[in-house]
């Protein structure tokens, strides 16, 4: 998008994370206005989506310079509930050097092993482990502590659900190894969930640990080269004995555009090479009648309300 003077109807849609429908809704209603129509459909200049907050904050990225920044050292990190290397690899990229990972589930932990060999996985639960004996050896642990507990698509039971407890497994574990600085992930629902108690509970142990805790933000991987529309909130804790010796912390820049699933399936930004043609996954009858609700350029809370709330809760229960 960077040098792109015009955007279609489906890049725009993109860009703001609004629906095809709906932008059709602001076109008819005059929100917003086409300012050429082609064999292609509506374009749109750069200028007039500006005014949207989302593409100014794309447009003004200094994702190219931030990009450039490398550590100067290897820095030393450990992640729980490390499902099967999502952050782990992004660590890896970023210089982090994995000491420890720990996760429950034992195909994952197998997708760990086979796609990094060298990395120390511990199968099993977290409160079977002892973290003393990392006790300021660690620069970086980062968690995504379970989120269903906190999902607006969940039961939203928070701390009554055994899954919300974790977070004091992941609060446990902060304490034992005292980390420099920790970062933990967890649904946006976390945000308000029961009125926002749950995350000033949060807080108040963060600050009773003795870290300083950056505001939290909710992220869009969208937004930030990866071809998924995935929101998480995240936490970043810094330890307050090192608080005036670091720099404002700041969240990454966004990247130039927005991918999409068709980068992720060709040459271009991503890969060097097509991805080969597969029948993929065949999905049962249900399924594919919830997945024909979802619009061109839409995703899950795109569905009707009641859609939403008995698929996304039978996906995460």
């Amino acid at each position: 998008m960077e040098n792109q003077e015009y955007f279609t109807l489906q890049e725009v849609s993109n860009l703001l994370d609004i629906s095809i429908p709906r932008l059709e809704s602001m076109i008819k209603k005059g929100v917003l206005a086409p300012v050429e129509m082609t064999n292609e459909g509506f374009l749109f200049s750069r200028d007039q989506l500006r005014f949207f907050e989302v593409a100014e904050w794309v447009f003004s990225s200094n994702w190219d310079e931030q990009i450039k920044i490398k550590p100067r050292r290897k820095y030393k990190s450990i992640e729980l509930f490390a499902g099967a290397g999502r952050m782990a690899i992004g660590l890896e990229k970023a210089g982090f050097s994995n000491v420890l990972l720990n996760e429950i589930d034992k195909y994952a932990c197998e997708t760990l092993r086979l796609n990094r060999p060298n990395w120390n996985v511990l199968e099993g639960s977290i409160a079977d482990i002892d973290f003393k004996q990392y006790e300021g050896k660690i620069d970086l642990l980062t968690g995504g502590f379970p989120c269903q507990a906190f999902s607006s698509a969940g039961k939203k039971l928070g701390f009554n659900d055994t899954r919300g407890t974790l977070f004091f497994e992941f609060a446990r574990s902060i304490d034992e190894i005292k980390p420099k600085v920790f970062m933990g992930e967890n649904v946006r629902g976390l945000f308000n969930h029961d009125g926002g108690k749950t995350l000033e509970t949060i807080k108040n142990v963060i600050d009773e640990l003795g870290y300083f805790l950056v505001e939290p933000k909710v992220l869009k991987a969208m937004y930030y080269k990866l071809p998924q529309k995935r929101e998480r909130l995240f936490l970043v804790g810094i330890r307050k004995d090192l608080v005036s010796k670091i720099e404002l912390f700041k969240f990454p820049e966004p990247f130039h555009r927005v991918l999409t699933v068709k980068d992720a399936l060709t040459k271009g930004e991503l890969y060097e090479k097509d991805v080969p043609e597969s029948q993929g996954d065949k999905y049962n009858e249900k399924k594919r009648n919830v997945m024909d609700l979802v619009p061109e350029g839409g995703y899950w809370k795109h569905l009707p309300d009641d859609v939403q709330r008995e698929y996304m809760g039978e996906v995460i229960t």
